[in-house]
């Protein structure tokens, strides 16, 4: 069992001007070792691809410890998830649905149609994708959270046809965690997969046949977090199919100045650490008293926590750490190239603050929104951009489920009011058949 006492391991930039190419050099996070992986889990994709679901069982047996007769789970188990479900937890759920919704009905984009000439008017629409596959995980925690977060947003922006994919479970005769089945169920999800890891990616890009001749569909997008052998497959597999991201560890940085209450902050670099010991926590404060203060508040808090070894060496590892920064200007320009899955802003005007922040997954603004809400309550969704792309790409959100379709139409007048115009261009790119696809319709 780890000492209670534990320093973090401090960065300090005070009285350095650094550029953004070695801000993101300096600055700890966890590694995604997808290329460690790469062999083997191209062997599972290409097997199961071939093999379908006996291929997908065999491997869960290997890796899980368990082999479900099928890989569907049947509607009466789902049923009977739900109607087990204890009451206090279902009402949880029920209200952390009911918030979701709400969130992600704010992100669907109307149709809009622009009128650039008379006759002629170019419509977008946004069509949702025909199936998607969502990935809960199952290994160190159980996470019916994650089924809420990627259900919610696929229902609203329309998708007919959702299967939800999660490893079977040696405890529960081979079946996904039935938390993670009553969620699916409460969200009227009725196609449920005992299947995980880069089988069950593999599985739901290519389909295949069930163990009882029940034929499990192929899917147009693949969402939702999961390990490295997950991030590896989906990489693999994302010619075939959409995906949101290649999930890597969780991490959290808080920007905090002395106003914090180091209570909270300990409590909330712990909150990610119990994740696994791969989960980065990274305070950055122009406070060296806050700092004190927080390791003083991790020695008492850890040792009440149920994963100390697993938070202790989360964060002991280089992947968490202190950064001392001369002011809070200077921490911005830290949170900016580091590009954190989840910041939290813990400072005197705290929104002004977190209105210069560039790249996040997701903030949190203030002493009263942890990032624990947002793995819950907060309406927003907690499947974010790790390993710093959200520097590039953002969190699941109803877009991901939507393909953009441009409709134009043009009546003949306003066509012969650009012909020329697309028949010069043809013609200086050296195509003159498109050219001419315009100048017959005139002949």
């Amino acid at each position: 069992m780890p000492g209670t006492t534990l320093s973090l391991r401090r960065i300090d930039l005070r009285g350095r001007r650094l550029s953004a190419r070695e801000l993101r050099d300096v600055v700890p996070r966890g590694e995604v070792a997808v290329d460690s992986v790469a062999g083997i889990v191209e062997d599972i994709v290409r097997r199961v691809a071939e093999g379908g679901a006996e291929a997908a069982l065999a491997f869960g047996e290997r890796f899980d410890g368990i082999r479900p007769d099928r890989v569907r789970v049947p509607e009466r188990v789902l049923k009977e998830a739900q109607a087990a479900l204890d009451p206090a937890v279902r009402a949880a759920l029920l209200e952390a649905i009911a918030r979701a919704r709400l969130g992600h009905e704010a992100q669907l984009r109307p149709e809009t149609t622009t009128v650039l000439a008379d006759g002629a008017t170019v419509l977008q629409r946004w069509v949702p994708v025909d199936r998607v596959g969502l990935y809960v995980p199952g290994g160190k925690a159980v996470y019916p959270s994650s089924v809420v977060m990627n259900v919610v947003p696929a229902q609203v922006a329309g998708v007919r046809s959702i299967v939800v994919a999660s490893p079977p479970q040696r405890g529960n005769n081979g079946l996904p965690h039935p938390l993670v089945l009553a969620a699916a169920a409460l969200l009227g999800v009725d196609e449920v997969w005992a299947v995980g890891g880069a089988q069950a990616v593999a599985l739901l890009a290519h389909g295949g046949a069930d163990t009882d001749g029940a034929e499990l569909d192929p899917v147009d997008v693949i969402t939702g977090p999961g390990n490295v052998f997950v991030a590896a497959a989906k990489r693999l597999v994302r010619s075939r199919v959409g995906i949101d991201a290649e999930a890597g560890p969780t991490e959290i940085l808080v920007l905090a100045d002395d106003t914090a209450n180091p209570a909270h902050v300990a409590a909330d670099l712990i909150s990610q650490a119990e994740h696994d010991e791969n989960a980065a926590s990274v305070l950055v404060t122009p406070s060296e008293q806050l700092v004190g203060a927080v390791e003083a508040e991790l020695a008492r808090q850890i040792p009440r926590a149920d994963r100390q070894a697993q938070i202790h060496a989360a964060l002991a590892g280089s992947q968490s750490a202190v950064v001392l920064v001369d002011d809070l200007a200077q921490g911005i320009a830290v949170v900016n190239a580091h590009a954190p899955e989840h910041l939290e802003v813990i400072t005197e005007d705290a929104a002004a603050v977190a209105g210069r922040v560039r790249a996040a997954g997701a903030v949190f603004v203030g002493p009263w929104a942890p990032v624990s809400l947002g793995d819950y309550c907060a309406g927003s969704n907690h499947v974010l951009p790790t390993a710093a792309t959200a520097r590039h790409s953002s969190g699941l959100e109803v877009g991901v489920f939507l393909r953009g379709m441009q409709v134009v139409e043009y009546s003949e007048a306003a066509l012969k009011e650009v012909a020329g115009h697309v028949q010069e261009l043809a013609a200086a790119e050296q195509l003159p058949a498109h050219g001419e696809a315009v100048k017959a319709r005139f002949a």
